[in-house]
């Protein structure tokens, strides 16, 4: 039987809204302290440049502009990728990945489709606000500028999309393992700001070892005139982030023997 993906997807984002509906409190609440807790960050930048500090070689709303698109990148994946783990986590704990097995849909792409998180909806609202001040106050913005930022933008979803998959495919054989996001959380912290208050071994990590400066900081910079070759280099391992999350995540479903309890 041929499965209709983009009809599955949809299918599955009507039922994730449905869901949400039906707790419109829950939801909104959920919304808001997503927000609150992810947007606190350029608090400290505005009190940074109030104070009359500020980065090397970048103005506030270029700051803002980075901090913009990492909280954008945060909000799609979340709304996206980042269920996998969580699911992927229960299923193991209590022996139901079977179920999902025996549907006649790719066992990763029905288990992305069902988590999409409604909830990320405020985070992203957010994001496109701080996207439009920072934006708004960076000077003029040609087409060219505009493609180079979306095409660096999508290599930062694809990092994304790939730790969330390494991290849920850890799950098959550490299943307490709830403290990997945080490590990665931290880790993304480098893509908050620019590259340039990094020593050079920090800034290879962030830019090609763990991509996370595309998370934020390559993508706000091509829309400032200030892309580099590098920055286009760093698209490579970001598409390799992602092969490998896929790959991994299938090979460990080809190891799963079902556990539980």
């Amino acid at each position: 039987m041929k499965s209709n993906y983009p009809g599955i997807y949809r299918e599955c984002i009507k039922v994730s809204f449905a869901t949400a509906a039906t707790y419109r409190f829950n939801f909104v609440l959920n919304a808001i302290i997503m927000l609150v807790s992810n947007v606190l960050f350029p608090l400290v930048t505005i009190l940074i440049y109030g104070s009359g500090a500020g980065f090397p070689g970048w103005s506030f709303y270029e700051v803002l502009l980075i901090q913009a698109v990492f909280t954008l990148s945060a909000g799609i994946s979340g709304a996206l990728f980042n269920g996998i783990l969580w699911v992927t986590m229960r299923h193991i704990i209590e022996g139901s990945l079977e179920i999902v097995l025996i549907k006649p849909v790719d066992c990763l792409f029905y288990l992305v489709a069902s988590t999409f998180e409604p909830d990320s909806i405020g985070l992203i609202a957010g994001g496109c606000i701080m996207f439009a001040i920072a934006a708004g106050n960076a000077g003029a913005i040609s087409l060219l500028m505009w493609l180079q930022f979306l095409a660096l933008f999508l290599a930062g979803l694809l990092v994304m999309m790939g730790i969330s998959f390494i991290m849920a495919a850890t799950s098959f054989k550490w299943v307490g393992n709830s403290r990997i996001p945080e490590i990665f959380e931290s880790i993304k912290s480098f893509g908050k700001y620019p590259q340039s208050i990094l020593n050079k071994s920090a800034a290879a990590f962030a830019a090609f070892v763990i991509p996370v400066a595309m998370v934020g900081c390559f993508p706000a910079a091509a829309l400032l005139g200030k892309a580099s070759m590098p920055m286009f280099a760093a698209v490579i391992p970001c598409v390799l982030f992602a092969l490998s999350g896929i790959f991994l995540y299938k090979y460990m479903i080809r190891l799963y023997e079902g556990v539980g309890g």
